[in-house]
Parts: C-alpha cells; structure tokens; sequence
C-alpha cells in the first residue's frame, strides 16, 4: 500500500531541507531533490518502525483530559 503525503522543501545552503507535512517530525537534508525525496521516506520508514516498537512497549490506561 502507498500513502501519499507532502513534500514541503526549501533551500538551505548548499543543499535542501523538507519534511512530510501531514507527518510531524518527519524531517530530512540531501544536496538534490532526489536525494531529499531518497532521505525522507528513509525517515518515514524509521518514524513508523519506531512508533511499533513503542505500542509494543508501552502500556495503556484511559485519562481524562479537559475539553
């Protein structure tokens, strides 16, 4: 299965900086647009295998918050 997201880029010296905007967090460098594009799903896959090890390791308990 492939999600789409959004690529938001900008110049930062001699390279580019971008993040997935419907992701927060999910931020990465690379010296062309490819690379970059490369470099974020490589952040995007390790977000996701990272927040599988946390649900297994993480216990659960209901909390109230205020509205």
């Amino acid at each position: 299965m492939t999600a789409r997201f959004t690529l938001e880029y900008w110049k930062d010296g001699n390279g580019l900086v971008g993040q997935v905007r419907e992701v927060p967090g999910v931020f990465s460098q690379g010296r062309t647009l490819q690379e970059l594009e490369e470099n974020i799903r490589d952040a995007y896959q390790m977000m996701l295998k990272g927040q599988r090890v946390v649900r297994r390791r993480a216990r659960r308990r209901p909390i109230a918050l205020p509205a």
